[in-house]
């Protein structure tokens, strides 16, 4: 009998273990989740001052658009250099989830339109902080590692969604519309049509005419040389 009591009590002493460590663990996923909510929310301050078109972001500035105190951020980050860097690679994944798989097949109308509506709708919504970012007189390598990188993948996308027509001209050829194709679908010739006064849609239709206009050009096998 008093065995059968230490038994009993033992795997009580054991049950009650386990549940303080369980109760432990989860107010440690509680902490850790409240730490990564704080984090985001400090960095979309950020963000948001960019996009407004501030170019100083102090602490007590950031924290009150966050809505914490400024001991919180530096609770979080060490400096204001690891936070820009926070944001920028929160800014990253903000834009990285608006591209969707573009077709790279069937017919080139479909596939024009297609990335003209995915570009115009990203361009737009990043043109806030690229004009803040102009005003800047020193951007961290952070962002311009991130630029060239968003530079180059626009780039290889252009070469998956007219492969087609790419694959058909001789090097040179090839890479001449490349470059043509880049210019017209990047953040320069949008900016510069939004300045001309031109609405979203009147852009959006203007940079696909274009597009058009240069596959078409290429499709003609005296357009290397300029014969009519």
């Amino acid at each position: 009998m008093e065995q059968a009591l230490r038994r009993t009590s033992d795997s009580g002493r054991e049950g009650g273990g386990q549940g303080r460590q369980a109760s432990r663990a989860r107010a440690q996923d509680g902490r850790t989740e409240r730490g990564r909510q704080t984090r985001e929310k400090i960095a979309d301050a950020m963000l948001a001052l960019l996009d407004e078109g501030h170019t100083q972001f102090p602490a007590d500035r950031v924290a009150e658009r966050a809505g914490v105190s400024r001991r919180l951020v530096f609770h979080h980050f060490a400096d204001m250099a690891q936070l820009q860097d926070t944001a920028i690679g929160r800014r990253l994944d903000q834009l990285t989830a608006q591209i969707k798989p573009l077709p790279t097949e069937g017919p080139r109308a479909e596939r024009v339109a297609a990335l003209v509506e995915q570009r115009a709708r990203i361009l737009e919504w990043i043109t806030p902080a690229r004009l803040t970012m102009m005003r800047m007189e020193q951007l961290s390598e952070r962002v311009h590692e991130v630029t060239r990188q968003m530079t180059e993948f626009a780039r290889i996308r252009l070469t998956e969604v007219f492969a087609t027509e790419l694959d058909a001209l001789p090097e040179e050829r090839r890479t001449d519309l490349v470059n043509g194709l880049d210019a017209v679908t990047a953040w320069g010739a949008w900016h510069h049509w939004r300045s001309a006064g031109l609405e979203p849609d009147a852009a959006r239709r203007v940079m696909e005419a274009t597009v058009h206009a240069l596959l078409a050009a290429a499709d003609r096998p005296d357009s290397a040389d300029g014969r009519a």
